[in-house]
């Protein structure tokens, strides 16, 4: 193998090596991890409210015994760094055959005779950790402690909560019942004990240990269960000696060691705490915080947080990381937080709940002030005033146009989303409403800023209407809808009713009237149905006159060989001086259907009563 690729196969395993696997994730998937289980209270410094040697050299004895060693007394003087007792010698390396004890000042017989002896040790461990235990190591022949009561906090010592209490007589000196039992409803209450009894009437030498877990029901579940999660976490723990011993009615004390002096005080050769530093499931280890923060004398940890999670326990989620909701990892389900989607619009985003459900827990995450004009829970859209861009996607910062609507044209501001389209008002056209549609013309008005060119028909268009050729003229309107019906009131009102075919136009058409073009077509007249008194109206061959404007709207839409109901009046034809029949605005032009004729005959027999 050539050197160079034995050189870099070295180098890469080096880089394995100082590099290894995050234990938050396996093959790329989030998992739970959590950090080292370890002594929390080793290296931290414990408060003792009782230290020997602080007021001035005093003289300490182990209790009296049948053989009682010529060193069993000792001085301890604060002055001296050979003869202290310090607290910090709860916390060091505990050797067995080296023991370091912090012993209190001794008890006179006032104190401890009536209750209460309250020394008190308090341990801060700079973060929250998950307990498993609390322990303490007495020093050999140490006086008997009869009642100790352990204390957590959650909040680094502003509150305080009962963990445990130890006492030969737990109702007396504790108002609790001794050994009671723990159910799902009350797993975070202290109990009682008198086991540090069990082995003899002095716990001196021996170990007094407390389990955090033991006797909860829950525990099986602990991933699963916030009360129990809850009940272990703790900031700080505090240790109270309430009393040596208890004098009870119709005991008889020991004379020889109530009267030895300095034999009465607490000694413990060491302080244990084990536990993981709590981080949720989300962190595998703890570090100092930055900057380096010490707050009585303890440095401050924070977790190293993974699955987008932050916090100094991991207990929410990183910013823009709201999709879900956060979550405690379990064995199961990692509850890694999900960046929120907002398509590059927008930084932050909240989470919420009831879109979360609707979603089947897919995503709930919100985003909040949407920038590039888009506009939407995801940012998804664009807002009022402006419209997609079809040439780019919806991730790109100029996705989003603004519609630029004709602040007169336009009726509004808002456009089609798709196409940019403004509302135009009536007449006006443009994808921004900024010209006159075709047939209308520039106004003054900003209310009506178009309006229709008045129409100028020439006869020559007509009559390529009539012929059935597309009409050059577009400004044409809706024909009237009641010129479609026959009814009894039409047929009243008129003068005339036949029945009529088209057989032919005239090569030109005659001007006349005020009314502008006309345009003369040949009729058939086939029936008469109704006609006015002294009228000349017969069956045969008669002049038709129909406005050029009206036919090159196709209203009425006339051909050549087809038959017509024609109802109208005389004076219309006689007013514009036309010499026969003319369509006007009061006459009505339909095409014949073979079923009119019964109806026109029950329409006959009607009219009598017209008037």
């Amino acid at each position: 193998m050539p050197a160079r690729a034995v050189a870099l196969l070295a180098t890469a395993a080096l880089a394995l090596a100082a590099s290894p696997p995050d234990p938050c994730y396996e093959d790329g998937r989030p998992r739970r991890c959590i950090p080292d289980f370890v002594n929390a209270a080793f290296g931290a410094p414990v408060v003792a409210s009782s230290i020997c040697g602080r007021r001035g050299p005093e003289r300490l004895c182990d209790p009296p015994g049948d053989q009682a060693p010529e060193n069993a007394c000792r001085v301890c003087d604060a002055a001296r760094s050979d003869r202290r007792h310090p607290p910090n010698h709860l916390t060091d390396l505990n050797n067995p055959n080296d023991v370091t004890c912090w012993r209190s000042a001794a008890l006179t017989p006032a104190s401890y005779d009536s209750p209460p002896d309250n020394v008190s040790l308090t341990l801060s461990l700079g973060k929250k950790y998950e307990l498993t235990y609390v322990s303490l190591q007495f020093c050999p022949k140490a006086a008997r402690a009869d009642s100790v009561a352990i204390y957590k906090s959650a909040d680094y010592g502003v509150t305080w909560q009962p963990f445990q209490f130890y006492s030969s007589q737990c109702r007396r000196v504790y108002g609790r019942p001794n050994k009671a039992t723990v159910t799902a409803a009350n797993e975070q209450e202290a109990r009682c004990s008198d086991s540090h009894r069990l082995n003899g009437d002095s716990i001196g030498g021996a170990r007094l240990a407390f389990s955090t877990l033991e006797g909860r029901p829950s525990a099986a579940n602990f991933d699963i269960s916030p009360v129990l999660q809850d009940w272990v976490t703790a900031t700080d723990v505090r240790v109270v000696f309430n009393r040596l011993h208890m004098v009870n009615e119709g005991d008889e004390v020991d004379s020889k060691q109530q009267a030895a002096p300095g034999s009465q005080h607490y000694a413990i050769s060491d302080f244990a705490v084990g536990g993981r530093c709590k981080c949720n499931g989300h962190a595998s280890r703890c570090v100092p915080m930055k900057g380096g923060e010490v707050s009585n004398g303890v440095q401050q940890l924070t977790c190293e947080c993974k699955h987008n999670t932050a916090g100094r326990d991991c207990e929410r989620c990183k910013p823009f990381h709201f999709d879900r909701p956060w979550g405690r990892a379990t064995a199961r389900d990692a509850n890694e937080c999900k960046e929120c989607n907002c398509n590059g619009h927008a930084r932050r985003c909240r989470f919420n709940m009831e879109l979360y459900k609707l979603s089947g827990r897919a995503s709930g995450g919100v985003c909040l002030k949407c920038r590039h004009y888009t506009a939407g829970r995801h940012c998804h859209y664009c807002r009022e005033g402006y419209y997609r861009d079809p040439t780019k996607p919806i991730t790109h910062k100029k996705a989003c146009k603004p519609c630029d609507c004709h602040p007169v044209g336009a009726s509004g501001k808002t456009c089609n989303q798709t196409s940019g389209q403004c509302p135009c008002k009536d007449g006006v056209t443009g994808t921004t409403c900024n010209r006159c549609a075709k047939g209308f013309q520039q106004s003054r008005s900003h209310i009506a800023p178009c309006i229709r060119i008045p129409r100028v028909v020439t006869a020559v268009q007509a009559m390529e209407a009539v012929d059935g050729e597309p009409g050059r003229v577009d400004q044409c309107g809706r024909c009237r809808a009641g010129a479609r019906t026959l009814n009894l009131n039409k047929f009243c009102s008129r003068d005339y009713v036949i029945m009529g075919k088209v057989v032919g136009r005239e090569a030109s058409a005659a001007a006349g009237g005020p009314a502008g073009a006309w345009v003369r077509l040949a009729l058939s007249v086939q029936a008469v149905y109704k006609r006015a008194p002294r009228s000349r109206l017969r069956r045969g061959a008669t002049a038709l006159y129909v406005r050029a404007a009206d036919l090159a709207c196709k209203c009425p839409k006339l051909k050549i060989n087809k038959s017509y109901l024609i109802l109208g009046v005389e004076k219309e034809g006689s007013a514009s001086g036309l010499p026969g029949l003319a369509v006007g605005e009061r006459s009505l032009l339909l095409e014949w259907r073979d079923d009119w004729h019964r109806r026109i005959r029950r329409l006959q027999r009607r009219a009598i009563n017209c008037h």
